[in-house]
């Protein structure tokens, strides 16, 4: 019998020019393709004269069973997700179901992940340039995770100035999550920081809406939309969301030159950081 191969696959947002070379490649091989058929339907091009199991929302258990099951006796598989299947995507599920049924390194089938752009990527490029420093993403589904424990990642989050990129954030049943983020987040940021809204990324039916975070929930958001809320280093510049990385703090951007006390190559020098660093260090703090 030969041997089977299960690849789990990132496809990018669904346009074929974003998907990768390998993730192309891995599907082309697979004598079986399976995924949720939205994700099936993006990649239809690549799948004359394959198997195709297609399945809809709330049945991953079954769908990366299948794919085991079939790898395991010897088919070459692919299991395909939008974005980064290592991005709430099927890659975890699959390992779940490995580990159930006992499998180690070295045996059949042979696993391979195959990378892709997530949505927090092709959202943020549709946008500007939102994720240039720190930032964070976080499903507001609680489907799987019980709500305090979003409540508490949101809070963490939005206390630590991340930009945050907010996923899964509305449905037709669930409406308030969205609500309460806002009302968690709004605490630690001001109402004008910028808020983008991207559904369906270099898709058919793309939108981009630009707002704040006052403002954002007068705009419809559903399961396709990405929420990219900024920090405190976030603005809008000529139509676009822009997090500064912080060079302006240390550098002339006219010149190139490092600031008065400043030196390249080393930490930034913060004013009173330094008298607090060596109170700590003497023992003289409180």
């Amino acid at each position: 019998m030969k041997e089977g191969v299960l690849s789990v696959v990132g496809i990018g947002p669904g346009a074929a020019a974003h998907a990768t070379p390998a993730a192309i490649e891995a599907i082309e091989k697979a004598d079986l393709v399976v995924g949720y058929r939205t994700y099936i339907a993006l990649v239809r091009h690549l799948l004359a004269g394959k198997e195709v199991v297609q399945t809809g929302m709330t049945e991953e258990i079954g769908r990366a069973r299948a794919a085991v099951e079939r790898a395991r006796a010897g088919a070459r598989v692919a299991v395909v997700s939008s974005g980064d299947a290592g991005v709430y995507g099927m890659a975890g599920l699959v390992f779940e179901v490995l580990r159930e049924l006992g499998w180690k390194r070295g045996d059949a089938p042979r696993l391979e992940i195959v990378p892709g752009m997530t949505a927090l990527n092709s959202c943020a490029a549709r946008v500007g340039a939102p994720l240039v420093h720190d930032h964070c993403s976080i499903s507001l589904s609680d489907l799987l995770t019980p709500w305090p424990v979003i409540e508490r990642r949101l809070e963490a989050a939005a206390s630590a100035d991340f930009v945050i990129g907010l996923y899964n954030p509305a449905s037709g049943r669930r409406t308030r999550q969205i609500v309460e983020a806002q009302r968690i987040i709004r605490r630690h940021r001001a109402g004008e920081t910028p808020v983008a809204l991207v559904k369906s990324a270099y898709r058919e039916g793309e939108r981009v809406v630009l707002s704040t975070l006052d403002g954002f929930l007068d705009y419809e958001i559903g399961m396709l939309t990405t929420v990219l809320v900024g920090s405190s280093s976030s603005s809008v510049f000529e139509g676009y969301m822009v997090t500064a990385r912080g060079y302006a703090n240390k550098y002339g951007l006219a010149d190139g030159e490092a600031r008065v006390g400043q030196r390249p190559g080393r930490s930034l020098v913060v004013e009173g950081a330094l008298d607090e660093e060596r109170e700590g260090r003497n023992g003289t703090r409180g």
